[in-house]
């Protein structure tokens, strides 16, 4: 891959994803596949004005063998130095930039219980922590080709072959592919916003989505609540993009008003296992029911990982037509699939999806609706057929998606 193309994904990344501001620390969490981007990133975080820019540098074989080895007790606490990393986080709110790029399969045949278990201990540790810097601070997840995620895609080729085929979808799906990035990103945002406007005009009080595959389903949305789409602002007033790539107008349901079932149009990649071929009922706001041909034990464990991770934190609209699901690649990476159609998500809601939620606090917008868990998981519900109504608050009834694609 060409390293000018490269480097213009790292500056989109730093000023467009992230936004690092003058005098800010940044940490970037990144897997031992791509060094040299990571240094072009960094570069360009010091370029952007950075104070300090920290590299966290994980690998997944090794996570797995820590969840082998390690005892529930050891998994399921923070040490000293693990906690002081979190109040600092919590006091000097850095940008937080994830690189993904694992092996979708990495984490077969892993205890997931013992995973589960350790996680929901840790959940009330670093609640606080994470609630101390809601809204508050700039974060971005794209993604980086590791060898085995791009043979996964790419089987027939050799390994190099694979990763640059997968180093130029991540670019074009992220629309990095062209000579300004971080213009083109300009121009998406004001589409995206446009999108939002309308849906938020409309005042919405509930969805049905139906297919042919099975889906009948209803969710409720919140009166105070609104899409939202691209580009996000923290409180203090600093733009970034969170997600990139990203194709969604989004909004978190009333928790508590989901009925019906779903079907899942793609495969889910979840912890390094994937769930395929899978359906979730739900009653009152909350999955009682499912079923999946591959690891369903994984979709029960997400589904169980506490008491907010059975009900919905999101609704996201993506037409069918989406250039992800355009190009024909399934990437096995949620970051791109939830991209290509229409797709759900269990637990965590989102309280920048509430009107006025610069004034209140947690408790208050959970209270209006807004789940709260640990987990944020997407799955893709989009078909080629999907059809979803929009219930108004006024009674009527509207059109929103026709035949996959928007239609308003």
């Amino acid at each position: 891959m060409r390293k000018k193309l490269l480097r213009g994904y790292a500056r989109l990344i730093a000023l467009s994803g992230a936004n690092v501001q003058p005098d800010q620390e940044v940490f970037i969490g990144a897997g031992l596949d791509q060094p040299e981007f990571v240094t072009l990133l960094v570069e360009e975080c010091y370029k952007a004005g950075a104070k300090k820019v920290v590299v966290e540098w994980n690998c997944q074989a090794v996570s797995k063998l820590h969840y082998q080895y390690r005892s529930l007790k050891t998994l399921s606490k923070l040490d000293s130095y693990e906690l002081a990393r979190w109040k600092h986080y919590a006091k000097v709110l850095p940008a937080r930039i994830y690189l993904t790029g694992e092996d979708p399969d990495g984490f077969a045949g892993m205890d997931m219980e013992k995973m589960s278990k350790s996680q929901r201990k840790l959940f009330p540790i670093i609640k606080p922590y994470r609630d101390a810097m809601e809204n508050k601070y700039q974060w971005c997840i794209a993604a980086v080709p590791g060898a085995a995620w791009a043979k996964k895609l790419f089987p027939d080729d050799t390994k190099a072959a694979a990763v640059e085929k997968l180093w130029k979808a991540i670019l074009a799906a992220s629309r990095a592919d062209g000579p300004d990035p971080v213009k083109t990103w300009e121009e998406h945002n004001r589409s995206m916003k446009e999108h939002c406007a309308k849906l938020n005009a409309l005042g919405i009080k509930s969805l049905h989505y139906t297919a042919a595959n099975g889906t009948d389903f209803t969710v409720g949305l919140i009166p105070q609540g609104r899409f939202c789409g691209g580009a996000e602002d923290t409180l203090g007033g600093v733009t970034f993009n969170p997600n990139i790539p990203t194709e969604e107008c989004f909004t978190s349901p009333m928790k508590g008003e989901a009925e019906g079932i779903v079907y899942a149009t793609k495969p889910l990649s979840y912890q390094g296992q994937l769930i395929d071929g899978f359906w979730i009922r739900f009653r009152e706001g909350k999955a009682v029911e499912w079923h999946a041909d591959k690891n369903e034990d994984v979709l029960a464990k997400l589904i169980g990982m506490d008491p907010g991770s059975a009900y919905l934190g999101e609704c996201a609209l993506v037409p069918y037509t989406s250039p992800i699901n355009l190009s024909g690649i399934l990437f096995y990476n949620t970051l791109f699939d939830e991209n290509a159609v229409c797709h759900l998500a269990l637990g965590r809601g989102f309280p920048d999806c509430i009107e006025g939620f610069e004034e209140m606090t947690q408790d208050e917008i959970h209270k209006l609706g807004v789940n709260d868990s640990f987990v944020h998981c997407d799955f893709m519900i989009g078909s080629e057929d999907l059809a979803i109504d929009a219930t108004l608050r006024n009674g009527s009834v509207v059109p929103v998606f026709r035949n996959g694609v928007w239609a308003i």
